[in-house]
């Protein structure tokens, strides 16, 4: 393949996202320097899949430009880890050459270079020395972009065994780099959708006991994406490069993802608000030993949409995912939640489009030791009605029960309405399944609540939307009184950005 067309870059995202996937635990067996938090070959995998789910999300005759672009801002918003942000801003070096061409030997040397200049303090024996030997590689190697990636692929397999002898931590823990691991694999994928070149990469397994290893007074992990002016941020690097260690700041254009160690979360957070906006905040405590500490007890992560809903789940105790109504939330901000929530989790999806991303996410915070249930929730009104049930006092398995017990127990609808549509063009649906159509909100509400409490019902929840007739709810109540007095009907405002109405019926 002379060119890498969007077809194949979203091959290679793909490839590389699931050969990280496979390769997930023996990653992070490796993992011992900076930390030994035993999560790079997690943040890598998650890294590069939030890259493939951007690219696999765009046209089929998008333009080849726009298909890096979005790879790249992918791999940036989705980054985990110290690990995972470099390889982000290696991704960004090869979209800026391939966007306008198919010099790959030049795109590996951009790659290379972008990803040194991210670490505030590089070290050699880490992903960075095998970027640059595969990068060294492509330079000395002449043809096409098939050979260059070729070559690119067997020197990062031969730098990754050298890294032993360039950090000592490596060799006394008898590993190879971990990073240096996961971009070996990636670097494999590209060479097998360019050169055609199948094959697996097998990552090298550990000689000897891992040692716990942590630098001198790191006890948090502190993540962000901010959104600040390219000036401001040399001010940072130079304040966060002060206050700890494992400093990577990488992205550009008014979005950067910051990651550093340090010993107070607060100071950096306040840091990045000094600069600009922050945002997706992740505070992660890393013990003496250099692990990842979860708190302890149980907690609900709720995936909604809408910031009423979410603020009604919150004051229930619940850890929110929020995301916009059609759309999915990223599988590290998940991952994020379930970690932040406990050692036992219950997962509450609000839609069934989520539960991919949901699994994928509790898949990876089970390696973390997290037990984690998803429940099987198709609708806002559901989690809501197995949040009520919710009861951290009895055993997880009774709990996750008790909820899985009422969620199924709630019939479920939502009235959808086109903005500007035609009169006609208002739905209800029931369980998924269009039954109603009308001139308006209101009518087809009525016309749906009336259908689902005649099959029997004692409690109707109403959650209002951002676009919702004014007095909607306090209508479709006086509605019900008069037809069903016996039924107890529940108003909450959901301010979702969807639908008008969203009905449950228990």
């Amino acid at each position: 393949m002379e060119i890498l067309d969007p077809t194949a870059v979203r091959r290679w995202a793909r490839r590389a996202a699931d050969e990280l996937g496979r390769a997930r635990t023996e990653i992070d067996a490796l993992n011992v320097f900076p930390v030994a938090d035993g999560d790079t070959g997690t943040n890598l995998h998650l890294t590069l899949l939030s890259a493939a789910e951007a690219v696999e999300a765009l046209p089929d005759d998008v333009d080849p430009a726009v298909s890096w672009q979005t790879l790249a801002y992918g791999a940036l918003v989705g980054a985990r880890g110290n690990s995972g942000v470099i390889v982000s801003q290696a991704l960004r070096g090869l979209a800026e050459v391939l966007q306008h061409g198919p010099d790959l030997r030049a795109a590996l040397i951009r790659a290379a270079a972008l990803a040194r200049e991210a670490v505030a303090r590089p070290v050699e024996g880490t992903v960075l020395s095998v970027l640059e030997s595969a990068a060294r590689a492509a330079r000395e190697t002449g043809g096409g972009p098939h050979e260059v990636a070729r070559r690119a692929a067997e020197e990062a397999r031969v730098a990754l065994r050298r890294t032993p002898g360039q950090l000592e931590v490596l060799a006394r823990s008898g590993v190879v780099d971990a990073g240096g691991a996961g971009v070996a694999i990636v670097l494999e994928a590209l060479a097998e959708v360019v050169a055609g070149a199948a094959g697996r990469y097998e990552v090298p397994a550990p000689t000897a006991p891992v040692a716990a290893m942590t630098e001198s007074g790191a006890g948090y992990e502190v993540m962000y994406l901010l959104d600040a002016d390219d000036g401001a941020v040399a001010a940072l690097r130079e304040e966060l490069d002060a206050m700890g260690d494992s400093l990577v700041v990488v992205g550009g254009d008014g979005l950067w993802n910051v990651h550093v160690h340090v010993r107070a979360a607060g100071p950096a957070v306040e840091a990045g608000i000094r600069a600009g906006r922050p945002h997706r905040i992740s505070v992660t405590y890393l013990a003496g030993d250099g692990h990842r500490q979860h708190p302890a007890g149980r907690g609900v992560v709720a995936v909604v949409a809408g910031e009423g809903v979410a603020a009604l789940f919150e004051r229930c105790g619940a850890v929110v995912v929020r995301r916009a109504t059609g759309a999915l939330p990223p599988v590290p901000e998940v991952l994020a939640a379930l970690r932040q929530a406990g050692r036992e989790v219950v997962v509450v999806p609000d839609d069934e489009s989520v539960h991919e991303i949901v699994v994928a996410a509790a898949r990876s915070a089970r390696q973390d030791g997290v037990t984690v249930e998803i429940l099987p929730a198709k609708a806002t009104v559901q989690g809501l009605a197995a949040l009520a049930v919710h009861d951290p006092g009895r055993g997880f398995a009774d709990d996750v029960a008790a909820m899985t017990e009422a969620a199924r127990h709630t019939r479920y609808a939502h009235i959808a309405a086109r903005e500007g549509g035609r009169p006609d063009e208002v739905v209800g649906v029931v369980g998924g399944e269009a039954v109603v159509t009308g001139g308006s909100v209101e009518s087809v509400a009525v016309q749906v609540v009336d259908r689902m409490v005649a099959d029997g019902g004692e409690l109707v929840t109403l959650v209002t939307g951002a676009r919702a007739p004014a007095g909607l709810a306090s209508r479709l109540q006086e509605h019900l009184g008069r037809a069903y007095p016996g039924v107890e009907v529940v108003v909450y405002d959901g301010a979702q950005d969807g639908h008008p109405l969203l009905v449950g019926v228990e």
